[in-house]
């Protein structure tokens, strides 16, 4: 059982029980290169407000494309925000905003991972056959 503390110090909140959810059934190589994959993937909530909060001066909807949400990014930059109603929801909302990306992060880093043991235990097998 890894200590999601040890390997991602700087989660908090709904974000650092759901990652330590992940975490529980995993031992520490594969809890480390969990942590590596998903620190470099995930976003922190402190640039998605400041990147909302520039919403205000003209370049409405950058969080959105920071998010992957290109089509909402393009909606608000034609639209200066919604008229700015978008943008204050997102200011309330950035949180929870980035809290969703970083879940959908998370299940894409263990699909990676998932495909990759995959990859390792055929690729072994494959070794071990052709040895024989």
């Amino acid at each position: 059982m890894a200590n999601v503390l040890r390997h991602l110090p700087e989660l908090e909140g709904m974000e650092l029980g759901y990652i330590q959810g992940i975490l529980k059934d995993m031992n520490e190589e594969q809890a480390s290169l969990f942590a590596q994959v998903y620190r470099a993937r995930r976003k922190d909530s402190q640039m998605i407000l400041i990147l909302t909060l520039i919403g205000f001066f003209g370049f409405a909807g950058l969080h959105r494309f920071i998010l992957g949400q290109i089509g909402l990014g393009i909606l608000y930059l034609l639209t200066v925000g919604l008229c700015f109603i978008g943008t204050i929801v997102d200011l309330v909302n950035y949180k929870s905003l980035t809290y969703e990306y970083n879940i959908k992060i998370a299940h894409e880093t263990l699909s990676l991972l998932a495909v990759s043991d995959d990859f390792k235990t055929n690729n072994d097998a494959f070794k071990n056959n052709k040895d024989a």
